[in-house]
């Protein structure tokens, strides 16, 4: 048994003094450790260790709720930024087809008007995903970087300096800081 002198709340200082009448008198009161801890833990008494580790564990699992939020708040900003990834991503063969057709038609005397109208198309289109964060990457004389490029041949060009795109054969996508697909580019390979 452990003696200890204790500060009581009103409730326990009762309880006690009920105790001590019923108990012979002794001038000091003979507490377990068990009833000191139970009593601690109903007074959460500044002075014991009991306090101590409940308010670490109270901080911590603050902390914890703190980190939770942040957490999903950082996946609920990172999820509406790439929300529409997919949908444009889809619309990336559309995108080839249109080029694909400027392109054929620019050969062709007789497709003028058509391709206007095609280029029109075409531009709306880059300016509709525009606005959603979605960007062509890679052009005709910039350096290679694997992190935009696909390299899928190599070529001899005087005209190109050594290690940039001589030619682009399929246009890569960026999504705001997310690249979706990378250019697929011929690499000059010098003279």
């Amino acid at each position: 048994m452990v003696k200890d002198k204790v500060e009581l709340s009103e409730e326990a200082a009762e309880q006690l003094e009920k105790d001590k009448a019923s108990a012979p008198e002794q001038g000091t009161i003979e507490l377990t450790d068990e009833e000191l801890v139970a009593l601690c833990k109903a007074r959460v008494c500044p002075a014991c260790d009991e306090k101590v580790s409940a308010d670490e564990a109270r901080l911590r699992s603050l902390a914890e709720m703190d980190n939770f939020k942040k957490r999903i708040q950082r996946e609920k900003e990172e999820q509406a930024k790439y929300a529409a990834e997919s949908v444009l991503s889809s619309l990336l063969p559309t995108l080839d087809n249109l080029g694909l057709a400027i392109d054929y038609g620019r050969n062709l005397e007789g497709c003028k008007d058509m391709l206007i109208g095609v280029e029109m198309t075409q531009k709306l289109l880059l300016d509709a995903i525009a606005q959603h964060g979605l960007v062509q990457v890679g052009t005709k004389g910039e350096e290679f970087s694997p992190e935009i490029h696909e390299a899928i041949g190599q070529e001899p060009c005087p005209e190109t300096p050594e290690g940039h795109v001589k030619q682009v054969m399929q246009k890569g996508y960026r999504l705001k800081e997310r690249l979706l697909r990378p250019a697929k580019v011929v690499i000059s390979s010098g003279k």
